[in-house]
Order: structure tokens, then C-alpha cells, then sequence
């Protein structure tokens, strides 16, 4: 049975098959498509499985859930479009798939190419979206004028989106290591599902304790004010 590699020796592999530069660079990219990931599949699992899903987050804390998910959603986008921005903007160095261009083995920069063509194509909505809706807020549109509308987004958009640049790192990883990484798979315990069924069984449990006050036949324990 294999042992699990610490997040220094995953560094110190990269960096062994893929060179210093390309292999520092690809390591943090990858972190960071990891954790996009991550954030994403926890936004869908809360909003994009089923209408009963939404009832039961609407039944425990409408008002924060909404929050949530409006936060959510706009951090994700805002990740994204950093992804793929510029290698430079106001002077300064951007963490980019943007930078792996120059520093692959020409066998595959065109392939590279090609593919972040393809991811910025894919993501420029998001580009948009943090342009003028997150990091800025376009008063013509924030007031309802005549203004063109900010380019439509939605769940399947964004998948397409986090596809496309992860593509990008598994050619990279396929050529030089000859495996992919499984971005899609980076959840681990202790997320949204955990919670869903927290607050499946809190609300089952408040019922059962109301019916029981109001019955008459309540328990010691349902009059006591818990401290949270």
C-alpha cells in the first residue's frame, strides 16, 4: 500500500520532473485549481443537486444560505478569472496558466497554446463578471441604464471553465509525468453533504421537541436554553 506524499515532497517531485521554473509554477497552479475545485463542487453540492436541498437550507437559515451562496459563486468566478489573466498586469507578475506558455517543451507549446486559447474563451464571462459586477461595480449597471448586460453565467458554464484549465495542467502532467490529476476528486469529509444532514436531522429533532411541548409530554431537556 502506497504512502500519501507530504505537500513538500508533491513540491520536490514537480520540481524534479518538470525543472525548477516550470515545476515551482506548476506545483502552486495546481494548488490552486485543487482548491478551486474544491470550492466549487462545495457551492454545487449546497446548490446544484436538488430543489430539496435548497427547502432544507431555506427551512434552516434562509438569510445566510442566501449569502453563502451569493458569496460563493462570486468568489469562484473571481478565482477563475485570475487563473487566466495576463502573466502581467500593472507591472507585476500574475500566478497564471498564462505563464506555462514559455516554459514547456516546445514538443507541446502549441498544444499549450491551443488550449489556453481555449480556456480564456471558456472563462472570459467570469473576466466580466469580477470587471464589473465583484472587484468593480459598473454604476450604469448597478442603476438598470441602458448598459450591455454582464455575459451570461451559469453552473454548467463554470464546469465548462474549471475543465479548461484543468486541461491545460494534465497535458503538462500527462507529458512529464505521465499521469493526470484528478481535480474533480479533491472533497474530502467535513463539507456541504456533512452539514445537509446536520441540519436534516436539527430540524427532525426540533419538531419532535416542539410536538412534545406542546403536547404536554415534553422532556426535561426541550425547556433548557442551550448556550451556543
Amino acid at each position: 500500500m502506497g504512502r500519501y506524499l507530504t505537500a513538500d515532497e508533491v513540491k520536490q517531485e514537480h520540481i524534479e520532473k518538470l525543472g525548477d521554473n516550470l515545476g515551482s509554477l506548476f506545483h502552486e497552479l495546481s494548488n490552486e485549481v485543487a482548491w478551486l475545485y474544491t470550492k466549487w463542487e462545495e457551492y454545487a453540492e449546497l446548490f446544484g443537486k436538488t430543489p430539496a436541498r435548497i427547502d432544507l437550507l431555506n427551512q434552516s437559515a434562509p438569510m445566510f444560505f442566501r449569502i453563502v451562496q451569493d458569496s460563493l459563486w462570486e468568489n469562484v468566478l473571481l478565482h477563475v478569472a485570475r487563473l487566466t489573466d495576463p502573466p502581467k498586469s500593472s507591472g507585476k507578475s500574475n500566478l497564471s496558466i498564462q505563464c506555462l506558455f514559455g516554459l514547456v517543451n516546445k514538443e507541446i507549446q502549441e498544444t499549450i497554446s491551443q488550449q489556453i486559447t481555449d480556456a480564456k474563451e471558456k472563462t472570459n464571462f467570469c473576466r466580466d463578471w469580477r470587471n464589473r459586477h465583484i472587484a468593480h461595480r459598473d454604476l450604469k449597471l448597478a442603476m438598470g441604464e441602458q448598459v450591455e448586460p454582464l455575459k451570461p453565467a451559469s453552473r454548467a458554464r463554470v464546469r465548462q471553465a474549471l475543465e479548461s484549465i484543468a486541461k491545460v495542467l494534465n497535458t503538462i502532467s500527462e507529458y512529464y509525468m505521465k499521469s493526470t490529476i484528478g481535480f474533480d476528486l479533491t472533497v474530502g469529509p467535513g463539507g456541504a453533504e456533512g452539514l445537509l444532514y446536520v441540519l436534516d436531522d436539527g430540524i427532525k429533532a426540533d419538531i419532535e421537541r416542539r410536538k412534545r411541548i406542546e403536547s404536554g409530554k415534553y422532556l426535561p431537556e426541550d425547556l433548557v436554553h442551550r448556550a451556543l
